[in-house]
């Protein structure tokens, strides 16, 4: 069984955004106070090119986790893609350690998780270029962005 405990990291999540097939912002959270939320949703559509280059470039692989898109200033960029095309898009605060590919997939296998529970709403308009308004949507992501710092798996 595997199980999923808060310990102390380097991690900071200073964003997360789901961009939908057709590369339409879904839903954006800034976590930041430095930042303003116009510079996560150009980070975002930036994100989207870069993705679909090494979608395009390489070579076919089933692995959804991206890694590192790219690092601007003081912001490291990471990418997942999932099979229906969407993107998942998880902006940190550059640390002063590692930050582990592992500790990156939890964090985006949370995030799928909460857009799975989202999509499997009746009510969810799944082709829709909406944003997500769902308050338990929301508040899965804030948790996910604001308890990450320190997210490592345990087997038992």
């Amino acid at each position: 069984m595997t199980t999923i405990t808060n310990t102390r990291t380097n991690i900071k999540v200073q964003c997360i955004a789901v961009i939908g097939k057709q590369n339409n912002p879904i839903y954006v959270r800034n976590f930041s106070t430095i930042h303003s939320d116009l510079k996560y949703h150009y980070i975002a559509h930036t994100s989207c090119d870069v993705i679909e280059e090494r979608v395009n470039a390489g070579p076919k692989t089933t692995d959804a986790y991206l890694g590192l898109l790219y690092a601007m200033e003081d912001l490291a960029v990471y990418g997942y893609l999932t099979n229906t095309r969407v993107k998942f898009i998880v902006v940190l605060a550059v640390p002063d350690a590692i930050i582990k590919d592992l500790d990156m997939k939890i964090i985006f296998y949370k995030i799928h998780t909460v857009y799975i529970n989202q999509v499997c709403n009746p009510f969810y308009n799944i082709d829709g270029s909406k944003s997500i308004v769902s308050k338990r949507f929301i508040a899965a992501i804030d948790s996910i962005g604001r308890y990450s710092d320190g997210i490592e798996e345990e087997k038992r």
